[in-house]
């Protein structure tokens, strides 16, 4: 039977498969499920410092609301504030004595101290590695991206000094050069780099004429964007690599070692398939595996990646010049009439 076990941010796994951050870890009883049916490690949602701004700003309002009505009412409710992010240590810390594999916090902070604040708090609860969420999507004509990348670059290296814990960065795949702040986030040493974030796009309702944002599941197809990265990436840095997006299967997870990641996150296969899958999930990789004589994921990691290729311009290539090339065959396939 194949050994499944790898190293991802120091930490040994039983298998290369991750829970990434959702809203579904934050039921204790999920958490459960998701070790019981496999999972390797689990990254609990992310702290948002927005969030946390907005909730107790919010709450200043509603308690100020009825605050002086009259000469005699000073203030109709007492000294009260925001619990801040002390709710969702505390749930990362539930999660932590629940379960027996690694719990990996996800970050995601607006200024450099509350980077550094949080990781440290997070650290105290007892997780075995952080994930910073690094992203950026263009909306400022005007914005020199080089400053954001200087700038995260230098929080990346101010929470690795505050904190002894794995670190781990998160990217988002609108960068001008996602592989070059990879490097610059590596050479700041970076544990692992994980590819790509998922971004919340918008919608417009047609009927109603107006903006709203659907939930964004991935579908298979996304994957083919980590697997390029991966691809690329691949003894290239020191950081370990992890893929997400779009990984459905137990061949999708073959797929992103034989490019060269060390581990994969998954998220939606699991809200339209159950947590369960897991189990299936890892059973299909065990069973590719034995159909292909590897025995460790060792045999096979890399062996597609751009370093080890035959087709040195299979990762580079501009992918509608192959589908030009190949026009003939796309109109057998996809007849026109």
């Amino acid at each position: 039977m194949a050994n499944l076990r790898t190293s991802y941010l120091g930490l040994e796994l039983k298998n290369p498969v991750i829970v990434g951050a959702s809203n579904m870890v934050n039921n204790i009883e999920n958490v459960k499920r998701a070790e019981a049916a496999g999972a390797a490690a689990i990254v609990y949602k992310s702290i948002f410092e927005e969030q946390i701004q907005l909730e107790n700003a919010s709450l200043d309002d509603k308690l100020q609301e009825y605050s002086e009505r009259n000469a005699e009412m000073i203030n109709l409710f007492p000294t009260i504030k925001h619990a801040g992010p002390e709710e969702h240590l505390f749930n990362v810390a539930m999660v932590k004595k629940t379960v027996k594999i690694p719990v990996i916090a996800s970050l995601n902070a607006i200024i450099k101290e509350s980077w550094i604040d949080y990781a440290k708090r997070l650290e105290e609860m007892g997780v075995d590695a952080l994930e910073m969420n690094f992203y950026y999507v263009p909306r400022d004509i005007d914005f020199d991206g080089n400053v954001l990348i200087g700038e995260q670059v230098d929080i990346l290296k101010a929470v690795k000094s505050a904190v002894s814990i794995p670190v781990s960065v998160k990217l988002s795949p609108f960068y001008a050069n996602p592989l070059n702040l990879v490097k610059k986030l590596d050479e700041a040493g970076a544990d692992g780099v994980v590819l790509f974030n998922r971004m919340f796009q918008p919608e417009i309702d047609m009927e109603k004429e107006e903006h709203y944002t659907p939930f964004n599941l991935s579908v298979p197809e996304d994957n083919r964007l980590p697997l390029r990265f991966a691809g690329l990436l691949y003894k290239n840095i020191n950081a370990n690599i992890c893929s997400n997006t779009g990984i459905y299967t137990g061949q999708d997870v073959a797929k992103m070692i034989l490019a060269g990641a060390d581990a994969v996150e998954v998220v939606s296969t699991l809200y339209k398939n159950k947590i369960e899958y897991m189990s299936t999930i890892l059973k299909d990789l065990e069973a590719w595996m034995d159909a292909k004589g590897y025995s460790t994921l060792d045999d096979f990691r890399g062996k597609l990646s751009n370093k080890n290729t035959d087709d040195i311009f299979v990762y580079k290539r501009a992918q509608y010049i192959d589908m030009l090339l190949k026009s003939d065959e796309i109109l057998v396939k996809y007849p026109l009439r």
